[in-house]
């Protein structure tokens, strides 16, 4: 199989090679030919260590495919199902899961730390992001991580659900619950900044500020809903004009920098809620007084994956975008090969495109 492999943090290119192999499947396993897969932030993430993942790996998890084989005892899919790629399989049995919190479940994620699913140049072992490594033609992923679809879905569509849109519109509608008539200010007008801001919409917000300091992404995030946009440097006046002084119900933040939430929370007014979405590294610190936290009265939300029960909400995501309430196909701002990846990563450090996802046939 073709595919893109990271030996070292830090490293110019990946490794584009086809000589990749799966290792075996158990019987709680399914087999996934990967038809679309996105390049996500997350993904640069892990090429630059700031999410740490073991090394050498297959990067990508935001993905959609169709299952080519499934073990013995596996009887949610079959082969010919179209299927959503879940970077974050719940086990159903862990404290996390039984207390309905599914997105906090690591059963698999730590798996992936030791597991390795790929090998190369013979008997090489090789991980996969997350479990996944969907930048690769095919993977291995337990059960849980392969959720059923329409096969009317297109691809490209199906693998922006795997990821970025469920944790963007998941932020608004299961960790904050955006009410009708709420104002809201988002950080950061990328892929999941994009997908806030369409939940915000679909939840009836009023007023929905885009802040990005690229101003030729204020354009877009207009279109898929956002009323405003500025850029941070902007932001003392609008917060003026557009909410007299006193700040936004909801600041989000979908860039992963200690900045980005500093400037959610100066975005958010007393007594609001400030929800922190991007994944930042371990060592970005976040500069708030004791005094602040307390009595500017405002809350810190994290929201991981959106705080998706995906086998709920890959669904509910599909059908929105079905009825015309989701515009992803706006999001995606190249259509690409496994070849084109290196550049495609090149791209995404400049920061002026949104999403690019790998069309795989």
């Amino acid at each position: 199989m073709r595919g893109a492999l990271l030996h070292a943090v830090g490293d110019d290119k990946l490794d584009i090679r086809d000589d990749f192999t799966l290792a075996p499947m158990g019987p709680t396993d399914v087999r996934i030919k990967v038809r679309a897969t996105g390049v996500c932030h997350s993904d640069l993430s892990v090429i630059s260590g700031v999410l740490p993942m073991p090394l050498p790996v297959v990067p990508g998890h935001e993905g959609a495919g169709e299952v080519v084989e499934v073990g013995d005892q596996v009887t949610t899919v079959q082969p010919g199902d179209h299927v959503i790629i879940n970077w974050n399989p719940a086990c159903g049995s862990c404290p996390s899961c039984l207390v309905h919190q599914p997105y906090l479940c690591m059963t698999f994620l730590a798996d992936s730390f030791v597991n390795a699913r790929f090998r190369y140049g013979g008997d090489t072992p090789a991980f996969g992001m997350a479990g996944c490594g969907t930048w690769c033609e095919e993977v291995v992923v337990p059960w849980q991580g392969a959720v059923k679809v329409d096969p009317e879905l297109p691809f490209e569509v199906a693998a922006l659900i795997g990821c970025g849109v469920t944790t963007g519109v998941g932020a608004v509608l299961n960790t904050a619950g955006v009410r009708p008539g709420s104002t809201v200010a988002v950080v950061g007008a990328g892929g999941i900044g994009l997908s806030i801001i369409q939940g915000a919409r679909i939840s009836g917000a009023t007023t929905i500020l885009a802040i990005d300091p690229i101003a030729s992404k204020h354009e877009l995030a207009r279109k898929v809903g956002a009323t405003h946009a500025i850029t941070p440097d902007e932001l003392p006046d609008a917060l003026g004009t557009l909410t007299g002084g006193q700040g936004f119900d909801y600041g989000f933040e979908a860039v992963g920098k200690s900045a980005a939430i500093m400037t959610a929370w100066q975005a958010t007014r007393r007594g609001g809620n400030t929800v922190v979405v991007g994944a930042g590294a371990m060592d970005d610190t976040v500069p708030l007084t004791a005094f602040n936290l307390l009595f500017e009265g405002k809350n810190i939300l994290s929201s991981l994956y959106g705080e998706a029960d995906v086998r709920r909400d890959f669904p509910l995501f599909a059908e929105l975008y079905k009825a015309g309430k989701l515009d992803l196909e706006t999001m995606i701002s190249a259509r690409i090969r496994l070849a084109d990846l290196n550049d495609a990563v090149a791209a995404l450090r400049g920061g002026e495109v949104l999403r690019q996802v790998v069309v795989l046939d």
